[in-house]
């Protein structure tokens, strides 16, 4: 995802007066803009650094979903729609399958050795921002049976 797309799309979501979507894509701009400043890469901001800052803001917007009560249809129905909103834009995460068979074609040596902390090393480097930490946790602790 281009930061550049994010702020378009802001812009446009201003113009046409949609506060609720607006808010939603500030949200992930801002998110963006401090990635990049605490990593010092203020200018010019890679798409992996934007792509990384969303799935962060979409772990939170989901984790808000969890935990708002029942009670609160209101509060719930507005976190759904951030949570709709930064969905559209943070890159697809791969499922369980794919990352079985992506784990037992590329690293069946380490698959091997049963060890999940050697194995969850080795993997994470090649599965960050494509996948979630829980879900390769699982899916590792699955094949080590």
């Amino acid at each position: 995802m281009k930061f550049e797309t994010l702020q378009k799309d802001m812009v446009a979501a201003m113009k046409a007066r949609d506060k609720e979507r607006k808010d939603a894509i500030s949200s992930m701009v801002s998110a963006v803009k401090k990635v990049a400043i605490d990593e010092g890469k203020r200018d010019e901001i890679p798409e992996e650094l934007v792509d990384r800052a969303l799935l962060k803001e979409m772990r939170t917007a989901k984790e808000q979903l969890d935990t708002c009560p029942e009670a609160r249809e209101d509060l719930k129905a507005q976190y759904q729609f951030r949570y709709d909103v930064i969905k559209e834009y943070a890159p697809v995460q791969m499922g369980e399958q794919e990352i079985e068979a992506l784990l037992q074609e590329e690293f069946s040596e380490v698959l091997a050795t049963k060890n999940k902390g050697q194995i969850m090393k080795a993997v994470m480097p090649a599965l960050k921002g494509k996948a979630d930490g829980k879900l390769i946790g699982e899916v590792v602790a699955k094949l080590c049976r």
